[in-house]
């Protein structure tokens, strides 16, 4: 999908997005978290106002974008898609560990409760 742009921010942070080119800037914006575990690291996507908005959304300009990632991992891709429609494979979150195994991405949104 060659309008979803994954890139590090003057701000230092890491998001994905779907690449506006007539107003050239991101729309829907995810944050990258990393999160430390004891078989290594796993990546965890939340929407960019979290804890404020529990949904990806967002803008950014890109005039904020110090770089942009070469190659989107396929697995962060297709959770990235996942999240952005609300579409949940049930299997992708496990029960027992809402963090994940093995060290896949994760989508988060799914745990939060609405108010």
């Amino acid at each position: 999908m060659s309008d979803i742009k994954f890139v590090k921010l003057v701000t230092g942070e890491t998001v994905i997005g779907t690449y506006n080119n007539q107003d050239n800037l991101m729309e829907d914006i995810a944050l990258i978290q990393v999160i430390p575990g004891a078989s290594g690291i796993q990546i965890a996507l939340v929407p960019y106002g979290f804890p404020f908005e529990e949904k990806i959304s967002g803008t950014i300009s890109m005039d904020k974008v110090v770089y942009e990632f070469d190659n989107i991992p396929s697995d962060l891709e297709s959770k990235y898609v996942q999240a952005k429609s609300n579409i949940t494979i049930s299997s992708s979150m496990p029960q027992d560990n809402p963090l994940g195994q093995d060290n896949k991405v994760v989508d988060l949104e799914g745990l939060f409760k609405k108010v």
